[in-house]
């Protein structure tokens, strides 16, 4: 059984960002990666804006796996800065990581020339039944990111759900 490419799950896009978070900025990301998670076939249960903030960060996911989202992208907060707290935030929630994404996400990042992905400590794993993932912020990374993201998010939904038999 397979799920249908129109509704393949539910996703939460969580932006990392202080500015955006505290209504000084618009956020011009969020709408990006949920225009970009719809036309993979996901539902988008909204986005949220978080400081870069280790403890609202985690609340953020936190909260996304308790509420069954099947992916939680989160963008930014991703590089060396003392604000980039997103993968030390992340790491503290997931149950097993799957470090193949986060290395293609580098990987293809680079390849098309967005180096703040190229250089992400992102990281990518599962939380409870829940794929969480680490982009940087640039648009650049966030499309790349998702195009490279895409194929595999189905596969790992597929096996999270049971839906695929190992």
């Amino acid at each position: 059984m397979e799920r249908s490419a129109q509704r393949l799950g539910r996703a939460l896009v969580v932006v990392v960002d202080d500015r955006v978070a505290q209504g000084e900025q618009e956020d011009n990301i969020g709408p990006l990666v949920t225009e970009l998670l719809e036309e993979a076939g996901f539902i988008v249960d909204g986005t949220v804006a978080v400081a870069g903030e280790t403890v609202d960060i985690r609340n953020a996911l936190n909260t996304a796996v308790i509420g069954g989202v099947d992916v939680v992208i989160t963008v930014g907060g991703t590089g060396v800065s003392p604000r980039d707290v997103t993968p030390d935030a992340t790491s503290g929630v997931l149950d097993m990581p799957v470090p193949g994404i986060a290395e293609a996400l580098r990987t293809s990042g680079l390849a098309a020339g967005a180096v703040d992905a190229g250089v992400s400590r992102g990281l990518a794993g599962v939380s409870g039944s829940t794929l969480v993932v680490n982009l940087a912020g640039s648009r650049a990374a966030v499309r790349d990111g998702m195009a490279t993201l895409s194929p595999l998010v189905t596969h790992l939904i597929e096996q999270l759900s049971g839906l695929e038999q190992a």
